[in-house]
C-alpha cells in the first residue's frame, strides 16, 4: 500500500467520525474515559521528564557559560525559553507518542481483530464516531494541560538544581525568569501541543482501525504507529517554527 493510499484512507477515516451523530451522552461518557486514560495514565512520566529536564538543562547551560562577565541570571532566561519552546511541547510529546499512541494502536487493534468493531457497526453504531472521535478529543484536551505541567516542573527543576548545586542563588534565577520574558513564547508552546496531540492520538487511531491479522499484526502497527507519530511530530515541528517564528512579534 502506498503512502498516498494510507493518506487517503487517514483523510476518509477522519472524514467518517462526523458523517453520523450519535447519542450524545454515550460519548460524552467515553470522553471523559478518554480524558482519564490519556491524563492520569501518563502524568508520572511527565512530571518525572520534566523535572530532570529543567535540571539537567540548567547543569548544561552553566557549563556552557565559562565567561565572567555572562551574569549567572542568563542560565535562567535560557533554561526558561528552552524549556517552553522545545522540551516541553516536543520532548513531552515523542514520549507521549510511545505511551499514549501504542495503547491506541494496540486497544483499536485488539477490537478490530477479535470482531468488536464488526459487531458495533452490525448495531448500526458508527464505530469511528464512537470509539476514534473521543479519544482524539481527550487528547487534544488532556495532553496541551500536560505540555503546561511539563513547562511548569522544567522550570521549577532548572531552579531547584541551579540552588542546590551552587550555581546561582534562589534570587538570580527569579530575576532572570522575568528578564526579557515573551508571552508570544506560551502561546507558540501551546500550538505545538495542540498539533502534536492530534498527532499522538489520530495516526495510532488510524493503525489500529485497520489492522488485519492477529497479535503479531496488533504488535507491528502500535510500533509503527509510534514511529510515524514521532517523525511527523518532528517534521512539524520545524513546520510551525519556520511559520510561527517568522510571525512573531519580536
Amino acid at each position: 500500500m502506498t503512502i498516498f493510499t494510507e493518506f487517503g484512507r487517514y483523510l476518509l477515516m477522519l472524514k467518517g467520525m462526523f458523517s453520523k451523530p450519535e447519542n450524545g451522552k454515550m460519548y460524552w461518557k467515553e470522553f471523559m474515559h478518554q480524558c482519564s486514560e490519556i491524563g492520569i495514565g501518563a502524568l508520572g512520566i511527565v512530571v518525572i521528564i520534566s523535572v530532570f529536564m529543567g535540571a539537567v538543562s540548567t547543569l548544561q547551560t552553566a557549563y556552557q557559560l565559562v565567561s565572567p562577565f555572562i551574569p549567572k541570571s542568563t542560565i535562567a532566561q535560557i533554561v526558561r525559553d528552552t524549556v517552553i519552546l522545545e522540551f516541553a511541547p516536543t520532548l513531552v510529546c515523542i514520549v507521549l507518542a510511545g505511551v499514549i499512541g501504542s495503547k491506541i494502536a494496540g486497544e483499536l487493534g485488539n477490537m478490530r481483530v477479535s470482531e468488536q468493531i464488526d459487531a458495533l457497526e452490525i448495531m448500526g453504531i458508527n464505530t469511528k464516531t464512537y470509539l476514534i472521535l473521543p479519544k482524539i478529543a481527550a487528547a487534544l484536551v488532556v495532553i496541551p494541560m500536560l505540555v503546561v505541567i511539563s513547562a511548569v516542573l522544567g522550570i521549577w527543576g532548572g531552579r531547584l538544581a541551579g540552588v542546590l548545586s551552587g550555581i546561582l542563588s534562589e534570587s538570580a534565577y527569579d530575576k532572570g525568569l522575568l528578564q526579557f520574558f515573551q508571552p508570544y513564547n506560551v502561546f507558540f508552546a501551546l500550538i505545538k501541543a495542540y498539533t502534536f496531540a492530534f498527532i499522538i492520538s489520530s495516526i495510532p487511531a488510524y493503525y489500529g482501525y485497520y489492522v488485519k491479522g492477529g497479535a503479531l499484526e496488533i504488535g507491528r502497527a502500535s510500533t509503527k504507529s509510534v514511529v510515524v507519530s514521532c517523525v511527523m511530530i518532528l517534521f512539524s515541528d520545524y513546520v510551525l517554527a519556520q511559520l510561527l517564528l517568522d510571525s512573531s512579534p519580536s
